[in-house]
């Protein structure tokens, strides 16, 4: 470990990796988080119809995922924009959940919603926006339900922790972070993919880490690339937005797959997934050739 880092997220102790805890597990049903399955998280932005939502759920779970994600409530930037369905969306949510068997991550805005949304959700998500709306944190920690926290776009690594830290000491240490891409000054990409930040959070916390490639590219193209990256730097999982008709999408329409290019994006994850599941002395070593600078 950098020796800077001792000092730097130490004090997080609630969060941060200790002799004494290594390695946290966040169970949702019978699946693990953390552990030694990759497991990705997929479906629309937005919960859109009943016939929408469900067809994803059937697409996303045979191609291998195993939580579907899905905004009842969506914090958009413009007003204009569509705000989501709410209670309506939730229930949806929930048909979802009975027919396919997969589990359920969505967004929570609010401290006030949290009691209903923990009704519907297996996941309660913080989004980009909310990662330091500590009222909403401290509301989470006691929710009795894992949280998926997503990295600020300009947030340090130190305040991602620190919002961690925060959702921990009100009760809940069962926090997934979430890697979603920074804010920069290059505008080809939607967001810069800080993918450094993986083997660091993975480095300084015992939490797993996945990666959202969706919102850190913001280009569909994109996306299955920055997946085999976030695989490679030892993620634990993905959030991925795929969606039936992404032209016709009610929002993130440029970021999302369709059923054919998530089913052949987890396709061609697997030769990744298999070299990261095998013993350390057996993978390929990097040569380095060349004198020092």
């Amino acid at each position: 470990m950098n020796p800077r880092w001792n000092g730097q997220f130490s004090c997080f102790d609630l969060v941060a990796k200790t002799d004494r805890c290594t390695r946290t597990i966040v169970r949702v049903g019978d699946i693990e988080i953390g552990g030694n399955d990759f497991v990705v998280m997929a479906g629309p932005c937005a919960v859109e119809s009943e016939t929408q939502l469900l067809a994803t759920a059937e697409a996303v779970g045979r191609a291998g995922a195993r939580i579907l994600r899905g905004g009842a409530y969506k914090p958009r930037s413009s007003p204009y924009s569509f705000q989501g369905l709410g209670v309506e969306g939730l229930k949806i949510l929930r048909k979802a959940r009975e027919e396919t068997g997969l589990a359920i991550v969505t967004e929570v805005m609010s401290e006030e919603d949290v009691a209903v949304i923990a009704e519907y959700a297996d996941i309660m998500q913080v989004g980009t926006r909310s990662m330091e709306n500590f009222a909403l944190l401290e509301a989470l920690g006691q929710c009795g339900r894992p949280v998926l926290l997503k990295r600020g776009m300009t947030a340090t690594l130190e305040e991602f922790l620190r919002s961690a830290q925060v959702i921990a000491l009100a009760g809940n240490p069962n926090i997934i972070l979430c890697e979603r891409g920074i804010r920069t000054f290059e505008t080809a990409t939607r967001n810069t993919l800080d993918i450094a930040a993986v083997p660091v959070l993975k480095t300084v916390s015992h939490l797993p880490v996945i990666v959202d490639p969706s919102h850190a590219a913001g280009v569909r193209s994109l996306v299955p690339v920055l997946s085999r990256a976030a695989v490679v730097v030892g993620a634990d999982g993905l959030l991925v937005e795929v969606h039936p008709n992404p032209e016709r999408a009610l929002s993130d329409g440029d970021q999302s797959l369709t059923f054919a290019e998530f089913r052949r994006m987890m396709t061609d994850l697997e030769p990744y997934l298999d070299l990261q599941r095998e013993p350390h002395e057996l993978r390929p070593q990097l040569l380095v050739v060349g004198g020092a600078d």
